[in-house]
């Protein structure tokens, strides 16, 4: 079952919002704009919540999306999953048995057919559709590559998130507190 059937993947994007995230009934968070330096820690008191990180690492501070990188976040820090645009990271995550999610974002029809490309090479976990607001697409990615798909970006109601869902993504993430908190009162979003 994807992320035990969590429909929210709440992301943090400061760190003032991790002890809510670790003290909250959800089992998975995402990483977003987080130092390196702080990697380490974070991942600790995860572990010690019963808590699995996903952390996307094209946004983390201070590091390089490289294959030093891959090696690092998958080998030193060992998160539940990873979540990138980059091919290198894709692969590394899927050799080391760490989810997988390829991020994919929809800016046209181009970058559409350039991101199906992509996806057939790396065939990762998961692709995270950015903006997530555009349900046909997430049907159409999902019909094409039979992938799970997430959504992502520019998710502002319930909404929003209802209409990700139905169009057939597993699971939403978004840094919106007021989401996360209105879909942990959802006992259908566990």
């Amino acid at each position: 079952m994807p992320f035990h059937e969590q429909k929210i993947l709440p992301a943090l994007r400061h760190l003032k919002q991790l002890e809510a995230l670790l003290n909250s009934p959800y089992e998975y968070i995402v990483l977003l704009e987080v130092h390196i330096s702080n990697l380490k820690t974070i991942k600790q008191e995860a572990d010690r919540h019963g808590k699995k990180i996903i952390i996307h690492a094209d946004l983390i501070q201070g590091l390089k999306t490289d294959d030093y990188a891959a090696e690092f976040l998958c080998n030193d820090i060992r998160p539940a999953g990873l979540i990138s645009t980059r091919s290198n990271m894709i692969m590394k995550a899927k050799t080391k048995g760490i989810i997988a999610i390829q991020r994919m974002f929809l800016l046209d029809t181009i970058a559409l057919e350039k991101s199906y490309s992509l996806i057939e090479r790396t065939k990762p976990d998961y692709i995270e559709i950015l903006p997530g607001v555009i349900p046909q697409i997430i049907s159409e990615v999902h019909e094409r590559t039979g992938i799970p798909i997430i959504s992502g970006g520019l998710i502002r109601s319930e909404a929003h998130v209802q209409a990700a869902l139905d169009a057939g993504a597993k699971a939403v993430t978004t840094s919106n507190q007021q989401l996360w908190a209105a879909f942990m009162k959802d006992s259908d979003s566990f």
